[in-house]
């Protein structure tokens, strides 16, 4: 009994094996991109598996086969520049080599086919092509995603329809991030001055969630984001909102939404747009209330709300975001612009 503790830690591990997020594993692939390569992750796998145990079998039966006997003084004979064996141990590990290479260089020029002008070609092109672009910028330290064929931005949140191709065209406006959602497809980067490609498909409605992998700063590790798959007509909704928001979220009737966003407009909109209206240092507000997070990170609810606008630098070091004290949005001002933000919804009313 008394050697039982020591199992604990690894009672721990298979427990917590099994905790996680839902859509944030490489190893559990949802579409065509992250199955490839999953597939080849397999390969590796395996390959490496066959050596290890081909390696240790030959170890240990040299060991046992070869070791030192008393009274034995017999010398193993000696296969040194034995020309068939030389063959054999230099022809296995090219093969094994050429395994690897020839799925990966196939499947490379598979994931590197992001031309719009190609994709149109093929037998499936034309008018009925299934693709959306989605430019991919990176700040410090949130996301904006453009969709140049629909003429709308959208912030943190990246909506895309299923089956549908994704074709991903990677920015950043300062320093150099990486794109990662793991459920959908490997990393790539975002680097300033070079605009990097890939593409994804989701074939089922969901969250997959998303991470900066490239030491960009101090909120570095905050720098989350999510790909919201839905249905194509839900996203063709959604596109055609966030073109031309409801009036609700432009002109709210409601009396505490309507000051609030008399105080969006005082405080936020040089640097949030809401609509056509408003800059773009910030993130787009104009479906902030259908997020599920505040700042990439914090659960959406409005006191996290409150204390966000109150001390940004608190939840997020290092962003760009100013913060709004008592003496520069009192209380009553406050409440109504968490409002306002809270209204701001383009699926629902």
């Amino acid at each position: 009994m008394k050697y039982l503790w020591r199992l604990l830690p690894i009672s721990f591990i298979v427990l917590l094996s099994g905790c996680g997020v839902e859509n944030l594993s490489a190893l559990d692939p949802q579409g065509p991109v992250a199955e490839m390569q999953f597939s080849l992750i397999q390969l590796s796998l395996y390959i490496m598996i066959f050596v290890l145990v081909v390696v240790f079998a030959i170890y240990i039966f040299v060991i046992f086969k070869f070791r030192e006997r008393p009274g034995d003084t017999h010398i193993p004979k000696q296969v040194h520049g034995n020309r068939t064996l030389e063959f054999i141990w230099t022809t296995i590990p090219i093969l094994l080599l050429l395994m690897l290479a020839i799925p990966n260089v196939m499947d490379t020029f598979t994931l590197a086919n992001v031309e719009v002008e190609q994709l149109e070609a093929t037998e499936d092109g034309g008018e009925g092509t299934d693709y959306v672009r989605v430019q991919v910028t990176a700040h410090q330290f949130w996301w904006e995603f453009d969709y140049p064929d629909y003429e709308i931005t959208a912030g943190q949140d990246m909506y895309i329809p299923t089956d549908t191709r994704i074709i991903i065209e990677l920015l950043s406006s300062d320093v150099q991030h990486s794109f990662w959602v793991p459920a959908l497809a490997g990393k790539q980067d975002n680097v300033p001055g070079i605009q990097n490609d890939m593409w994804f498909e989701a074939p089922n409605e969901g969250v997959y969630m998303g991470k900066c992998t490239e030491l960009c700063g101090p909120s570095h590790w905050l720098m989350d984001f999510k790909v919201i798959a839905v249905d194509p007509d839900t996203f063709d909704t959604w596109a055609t909102n966030m073109a031309e928001p409801p009036s609700h979220v432009t002109e709210p009737e409601e009396t505490v939404a309507a000051d609030g966003r008399t105080v969006f407009e005082q405080s936020c909109i040089s640097c949030h747009a809401v609509g056509a209206e408003g800059g773009n240092i910030g993130p787009d507000l104009t479906n902030f209330g259908e997020r599920e997070v505040i700042a990439g990170y914090l659960e959406y609810d409005m006191d996290n709300l409150e204390a966000w606008l109150r001390d940004t630098q608190e939840y997020k070091p290092g962003n760009e975001m100013p913060s709004f004290n008592a003496e520069a949005i009192n209380d009553e001002e406050m409440e109504a612009l968490l409002d306002y933000l809270d209204s701001l919804k383009v699926l629902e009313e």
